[in-house]
């Protein structure tokens, strides 16, 4: 997934998922926290495989992530292609109006406008951006 898309949220909570995104995505798919105070997006199929690497690990280390499981939600897309985010995730995020909407690779992440553009402008800068393609050997 790829690209950052800009929405607000309404009222009640819901949020506009982008055709691009919907298509990685699926209509189905699952919402939780994140490190960064944001939320990410995964497809069923990510979030079964995630799910089965779950399984495997021991229970103390079950228990240092039962968080991202106890915040899931699993979302379906209405007919005009919106979610509803849950109360809890929305606080969780600061989801309140301006919502960021980023691509990363094999999910996607919900920010607050302003979170994203504070850690954006942090992150983006030429030497990071040098340092992740020697990360990768690029």
């Amino acid at each position: 997934m790829t690209g950052e898309y800009r929405h607000g949220i309404d009222a009640k909570g819901r949020l506009f998922v982008p055709a691009k995104l919907r298509e990685d995505l699926g209509t189905v798919f699952y919402l939780t926290i994140a490190p960064d105070n944001c939320l990410s997006a995964y497809s069923s199929e990510s979030w079964d495989v995630f799910l089965e690497k779950f399984k495997t690990l021991p229970q103390t280390k079950k228990q240092k992530i039962r968080a991202l499981f106890a915040f899931a939600a699993k979302c379906e897309l209405d007919s005009q292609g919106r979610i509803v985010v849950p109360q809890k995730l929305r606080d969780y995020a600061g989801l309140t109006k301006d919502v960021s909407i980023i691509g990363v690779g094999d999910h996607a992440e919900i920010w607050d406008a302003a979170a994203w553009a504070k850690k954006e402008a942090e992150e983006v800068t030429p030497e990071n951006i040098a340092a992740a393609m020697d990360e990768l050997e690029f």
